[in-house]
């Protein structure tokens, strides 16, 4: 799973790089805070991507998942699986290749999933041949 964000294909045939355009863009329309997206490929057989985000509350944290999800699915990307959204406290959006996490500031500062993963939040970035 060595790829950049930009060249890197899901399970559903739409680019990631779209993908990513699509989750960044949603985010940003529902005023999702301190959007950071990380490069988890190296490290992660799971997803290349991982997006963390905040929500000012329990009902913004479940806005922006809510429509991320919609988002989604208008694009024809299959979502695989949200979990949390009935508390709202933290909500994984399950979106192959990215995982997106959208929590309330003090569950963010809690858990710190940037210092746990040891990634530096990223743009789109290019591996480099060894």
């Amino acid at each position: 799973m060595n790829k950049s964000i930009s060249d890197a294909q899901n399970n559903n045939n739409l680019p990631s790089t779209d993908l990513s355009q699509l989750i960044q863009s949603t985010l940003e329309d529902y005023k999702a805070l301190d959007i950071q997206n990380l490069f988890i490929g190296d490290i992660s057989s799971v997803a290349d991507h991982m997006v963390v985000a905040s929500g000012n509350s329990k009902r913004h944290v479940q806005s922006i998942a809510q429509n991320l999800v919609e988002a989604s699915k208008a694009k024809a990307h299959k979502v695989l699986g949200v979990e949390g959204l009935e508390s709202g406290e933290w909500v994984l959006v399950d979106l192959g290749d990215v995982i997106v996490h959208i929590m309330q500031p003090e569950t963010r500062a809690f858990y710190d999933l940037e210092k746990l993963w040891k990634v530096r939040p990223s743009q789109p970035q290019q591996t480099t041949p060894a």
